[in-house]
């Protein structure tokens, strides 16, 4: 058996971080193609954590935290959306929003509802995730916005 080195606290974010962003593009997926998150969730440990294609590798992931922000996400979607509609604009609801957005916002409410992961940390994350998906708009500064109402309201003493 190959034993592999263990990963270095960099190495350790960088997964984490991976996670979040397939957790946001699976959840999309499953908002788009109607796919079960046990399918989903197959496919992208299957093709997508550490899979090379035309010489392009994807990141490496957290399996647990993908795992846990999927099923959390399921699970509690219904909560998580409320506090989302909560934390927009009236005329703005959850179903009014760019899908790619939904999905984040059910990721980060997933984190923020059933981890112990600091809320600040997983802003900053999710914050960066907007940045890869719309890196010349304003949704991250809107996902900064939206996230610091729910988290308040998940964890007030969290801050």
């Amino acid at each position: 058996m190959i034993e592999t080195p263990p990963k270095s606290g960099n190495q350790k974010r960088k997964m984490r971080s991976a996670s979040r962003l397939y957790a946001v593009q699976a959840l999309f997926q499953m908002e788009q193609s109607n796919q079960t998150v046990d399918t989903v969730r197959i496919e992208f440990l299957d093709h997508r954590f550490g899979a090379i294609y035309d010489a392009d590798q994807f990141e490496e992931g957290d399996i647990e935290l993908f795992s846990k922000i999927l099923e959390h996400a399921v699970n509690h979607q219904a909560q998580i959306d409320q506090m989302t509609d909560r934390a927009l604009v009236a005329k703005w609801p959850l179903g009014r929003i760019d899908s790619t957005l939904r999905a984040l916002f059910r990721s980060a409410g997933a984190e923020l509802v059933k981890t112990d992961t600091p809320p600040k940390v997983i802003i900053v994350e999710y914050v960066d995730v907007a940045g890869a998906f719309y890196p010349d708009g304003k949704e991250p500064r809107f996902v900064n916005a939206v996230l610091d109402h729910v988290a308040h309201e998940i964890r007030k003493n969290g801050f």
